[in-house]
């Protein structure tokens, strides 16, 4: 599991353009081998729809209509316009829909947004379920993250591989604010889930 983190402007959701195919690079090539599979979750859930029914919608995504709007907490729903969800539940079932199929590259964009914490929390768990293939996460989110393989930051359009967890933690520039308050006080959590975090809080208490 990769995790793209940067400020605001500074080329994440280009990078996931071009990562999906979506957009060609000005120069240059990007190689995919061994890539068959891929999808890209994008940032505005309205942008995927193509169905009238979230029954329609999940069906388009080859999986089971039920299973997803249960997976997503909206249970019952199947014959619903999707539009007659907030964008929060929408987000939700799209992603729902995305995680039960299997990928070799699954890209999401800022998938935390328009999500309260509780369901972010969910989205975490989804994630860290997954066994096989690669996962982008693309996300300036602050407080509420995946397990993560390995850190990547955008600064100023360029993107800059940070390494594997703890260690880079210390090179990341724009870490939310409870990462860098550990670190100034010497405290690394293991990785970046909410556990995690608690558990290096707790040192630090526990330290002084």
């Amino acid at each position: 599991m990769h995790l793209v983190a940067g400020r605001v402007g500074s080329g994440k959701t280009t990078l996931a353009l071009l990562s999906s195919r979506l957009i060609r690079p000005d120069t240059g090539t990007i190689g995919y081998d061994g890539i068959r599979a891929q999808t890209l979750s994008f940032q505005y859930p309205e942008y995927h729809i193509t169905g009238s029914t979230l029954r329609e919608e999940a069906e388009s995504y080859g999986v089971d209509p039920t299973a997803a709007c249960a997976r997503a907490g909206i249970a019952g729903r199947e014959d619903q316009d999707p539009f007659r969800l907030s964008r929060g539940e929408l987000k939700m079932f799209q992603i729902s829909c995305i995680l039960m199929r299997t990928w070799d590259l699954l890209i999401l964009d800022e998938p935390f947004s328009a999500l309260d914490c509780r369901a972010k929390l969910a989205v975490c768990r989804a994630i860290d379920e997954i066994q096989s293939g690669i996962v982008l996460v693309i996300t300036h989110e602050q407080h509420i993250l995946p397990r993560t393989d390995y850190l990547w930051e955008m600064r100023s359009g360029v993107l800059t591989g940070l390494g594997t967890l703890p260690e880079a933690l210390f090179a990341w520039e724009s870490a939310p604010g409870p990462v860098r308050m550990l670190r100034d006080r010497g405290i690394l959590p293991a990785n970046l889930r909410r556990d995690d975090m608690l558990e290096a809080a707790c040192r630090m208490h526990e330290y002084g």
